[in-house]
């Protein structure tokens, strides 16, 4: 199915995500007045080689596309800070995107990583957040960019940052790849946001079912058991 890069780059430019498809195979977009169906056929970049996972939601184009976005508009915000951006990441998940993104934001910065716990090897957050791994360094008194892979039900990201508010640091701005507001629990605000998508389970750039398929070019939907 050809790829329709004049309209994919539309969505983009005007902040219209694509955040999945009807039964008829239509894109479902977000913006303006609410999901609306468009005539133009799932933009399909990519091969779906496992067949657990049954449909692309985010091609590699677009990942790539979303990455520099997002890199452009932190910079765009942090110019002029005094000391280096902090960028902390949430291992496991993140570590691609936030590999990828740190590259695209065009100020000084450091990096830290913390892991917590939440899934074990099941497909539904409990929101029972374990701190397996903390930061090495202090953030008080820095301007601190939280980074995550997803956000869906906001049990576990809203933990991680009351716990971060906690420290003391200067700023505190959150940053996801992907976010699942039909998911959604808990209220949060997120600062930064990559593309909203359906209350699917993502897996592919870096997001994993029980530690598989996070080496995915791509994000796609893992078939259900």
């Amino acid at each position: 199915m050809a790829v329709l890069c004049n309209f994919r780059h539309f969505l983009l430019k005007k902040r219209l995500i694509v955040v999945g498809t009807d039964d008829d195979g239509k894109i479902a977009r977000a913006g303006g007045s609410g999901l609306q169906r468009s005539a133009c056929h799932v933009l399909r970049g990519d091969i779906v080689e496992d067949q657990k996972i049954t449909k692309i939601l985010v091609s590699e184009e677009e990942v790539r596309e979303m990455v520099a976005r997002l890199g452009a508009d932190i910079t765009a915000h942090y110019q002029g800070i005094q000391k280096e951006l902090m960028v902390i990441g949430l291992l496991r998940g993140s570590f691609i995107f936030m590999a990828d993104l740190v590259r695209q934001i065009k100020i000084p910065l450091v990096v830290d990583f913390m892991t917590v716990s939440s899934y074990g090897d099941g497909t539904i957050s409990s929101g029972d957040v374990k701190v397996v791994m903390d930061l090495d360094s202090s953030i008080e008194g820095r301007d601190v960019l939280l980074v995550e892979d997803i956000v869906d039900t906001g049990r576990t990201f809203s933990k991680v940052i009351r716990m971060m508010r906690n420290r003391n640091p200067r700023s505190l701005k959150t940053c996801t790849f992907l976010n699942k507001p039909g998911a959604r629990l808990v209220d949060i605000q997120i600062d930064f946001c990559g593309v909203d998508i359906a209350n699917e389970f993502a897996v592919g750039y870096g997001l994993d079912y029980a530690q598989g398929y996070r080496n995915l070019p791509y994000v796609g939907v893992l078939k259900p058991d």
